[in-house]
């Protein structure tokens, strides 16, 4: 009995870290792909449409015994999936693959840190939480949030020397695969990953309150990952206008667009469901920046001629404000449990945030 207990904990930490590394190998994969030729636009099309071609029949046959008591789909709730679509995945992604382009894996890994920022700033706008700063949930949140602006600055505006000199090897490597961008063009890429990342946050918004009328999270993913679809591939049809752009022209390109849509797609919300509900809304969260230490591990491998001081250290302080907000929302949370407002955290089931993910 103690084996299994103790399985049940430990699986759940090993299949995290596990989702954590194959994303930033993804992320490293798809930057490699985007700098030798593939359109981003392109990418998210193909990935997406793979994706909801899996999603929907999934998605039903997993709630088919309890297909009677499915909530009614009503105009309303459509609207809400096309928002969900446009922000959450055709505008963020978006966004997301064009920062990619311009910047570095580590970068985005980072940038992803700020979505707890902008959940918390976001709540204050829309007044679902009440800014007391004697409250000492509010207060550690809000030296959460100043640490995670100064590595994001940190991150942005400095990039420093290289962490080591490259070698004869280490050159050879980065043929093969690309970590990073020219640095000119360094400061857009990071503002790019930003906006991406304060779309999903707003998109997270509508996402808790579509699930308090439509408690299907799977449903909910496939209805915007198909929206979220025609809307990018609407728009890259006007954009991407030469028929060569989509024709997918390396078998690499083509088995990176099937793992992106299955890990990201499929596997990875399915993991995301499962975990919430054995241990908490809060457990998937606490993963996020194991992502930097791949990244950083990945980094100073293969790629230390990419690999800079500023990327580095403004992506360990994102990752000490993360934390830190992530604490803040837990005491928060704990201070309000007799209350009705402990309910309001807009990271409850962040499905859409580890969606959009490479």
């Amino acid at each position: 009995m103690e084996g299994r207990t103790e399985m049940s904990e430990v699986l759940p930490f090993i299949i995290m870290v596990i989702m954590e590394g194959w994303t930033i190998g993804l992320t490293i994969f798809a930057k490699t792909a985007i700098t030798n030729g593939m359109s981003p636009l392109v990418f998210i099309v193909y990935t997406n449409a793979l994706a909801t071609i899996i999603l929907f029949p999934c998605s039903f046959l997993s709630h088919k015994e309890d297909r009677k008591e499915l909530p009614t789909f009503t105009f309303s709730l459509f609207k809400r999936f096309l928002f969900l679509g446009f922000i959450g995945i055709s505008m963020a992604q978006s966004f997301l693959f064009l920062g990619l382009t311009y910047s570095s894996p580590i970068l985005v890994c980072a940038m992803g840190l700020l979505i707890p920022t902008f959940n918390f700033l976001l709540s204050l706008i829309l007044r679902k939480t009440e800014l007391n700063l004697r409250s000492p949930g509010i207060q550690v949140q809000v030296i959460g949030i100043l640490v995670s602006i100064m590595g994001a600055v940190l991150a942005e505006f400095w990039k420093g020397p290289l962490i080591r000199p490259s070698s004869h090897h280490l050159l050879q490597t980065k043929q093969l695969l690309v970590f990073s961008s020219t640095p000119e063009f360094w400061l857009l890429g990071g503002a790019l990953l930003a906006t991406a990342f304060f779309s999903l946050s707003l998109s997270n918004v509508i996402q808790k309150e579509t699930l308090q009328l439509y408690p299907e999270p799977m449903k909910v993913i496939s209805y915007s990952s198909l929206i979220g679809t025609i809307l990018s591939a609407t728009v890259s049809c006007f954009v991407e206008r030469d028929i060569n752009t989509w024709k997918i022209k390396r078998n690499k390109d083509l088995i990176l667009i099937v793992l992106t849509a299955l890990v990201g797609g499929v596997i990875r919300p399915n993991i995301q469901v499962w975990l919430t509900s054995l241990k908490g809304p809060l457990y998937v969260s606490l993963f996020k920046p194991f992502g930097i230490a791949f990244a950083t591990t990945f980094g100073l491998c293969f790629f230390s001629n990419s690999l800079h001081y500023g990327s580095v250290i403004g992506a360990t302080l994102l990752g000490m404000g993360y934390y830190t907000v992530i604490y803040g929302q837990i005491k928060g949370n704990e201070d309000e449990t007799s209350g009705d407002d402990s309910s309001d955290s807009l990271d409850k089931i962040p499905l859409l945030q580890e969606k959009m993910e490479v």
